[in-house]
């Protein structure tokens, strides 16, 4: 048996387990075992797994793996919590550079609770007739819809996730609805392979989409089922983006023990 020392946080419903691995003590962590303490009836629970990492480079290093075990793409509710853990235990000075796996990222604290993340930019916008596709350090799929509420995401997101172009790789599959000067955005992703309370790399292309046709600074407020973000970016183009942030809460919600085989 060994024993973990974990930390669970939350970015407006988007949970995760999170490690302190900047010594390596985590680096036997098998792709098994990172499914069975995402497990929400046999394990901590969690839509992902992060381990805050060493870097030579930068701040710290990020490394995210989905709830099935296996190493993720770009999660920005993940990116936000991880910066804000590595806050709590005493990294930096609030203003952050951190490296992950789509590249190097910056980041700020406003107070203990407060992340703002910077995002990479988008240069590559695909728009069919009823829906969006792009990347923002993890593929989505965008379709606005009349009511999002009434939306089946588990259904029809499974349906799109797993139709013929993208089975093999996996999207994530994002329902709009506009509301005021905002959009509600409901989410099925890859990997957790269900519909979560938030996904903030879905958020980040969701409100791109949004975006008027003129290139200007744009600031979307976006509800999520698990509370509030804003996204905040320069259009410079009619399909690429520039200087996107993804800002929202990310909290502790407890740090424990556990003992695995």
């Amino acid at each position: 048996m060994k024993q973990i020392n974990f930390y669970k946080y939350q970015g407006t419903g988007n949970d995760f387990v999170i490690m302190d691995n900047r010594e390596g003590q985590y680096d036997w962590l098998t792709d098994e075992q990172v499914h069975e303490l995402c497990d929400r009836r046999f394990g901590i629970g969690a839509d992902g797994l992060m381990l805050l990492n060493k870097s030579e480079d930068y701040d710290f290093a990020m490394k995210y793996y989905n709830a099935d075990g296996r190493e993720g793409t770009m999660c920005g509710n993940g990116g936000r919590c991880l910066v804000a853990f590595a806050h709590k235990m005493g990294v930096g000075n609030g203003n952050y550079s951190f490296i992950a796996v789509d590249g190097p990222h910056e980041a700020t604290m406003d107070g203990d609770a407060w992340v703002n993340l910077k995002m990479q930019d988008v240069h590559d916008v695909e728009h069919g007739s009823l829906y969006y596709f792009l990347n923002t350090g993890s593929p989505h799929f965008v379709k606005f819809v009349d009511d999002v509420q009434a939306t089946d995401v588990f259904e029809e997101g499974r349906k799109i996730r797993y139709n013929e172009r993208f089975a093999a790789v996996g999207t994530n599959v994002n329902f709009v609805q506009p509301f005021e000067n905002g959009i509600f955005v409901r989410t099925y992703e890859r990997g957790v392979e269900d519909e979560t309370y938030s996904c903030g790399t879905g958020v980040t292309a969701a409100a791109l989409t949004f975006a008027g046709k003129e290139e200007d600074h744009y600031e979307i407020p976006v509800q999520t089922l698990g509370g509030q973000l804003e996204v905040k970016f320069d259009k410079t183009g009619e399909r690429t983006f520039e200087n996107v942030w993804l800002c929202g809460p990310a909290t502790l919600v407890f740090e424990g023990q556990l003992n695995i085989r």
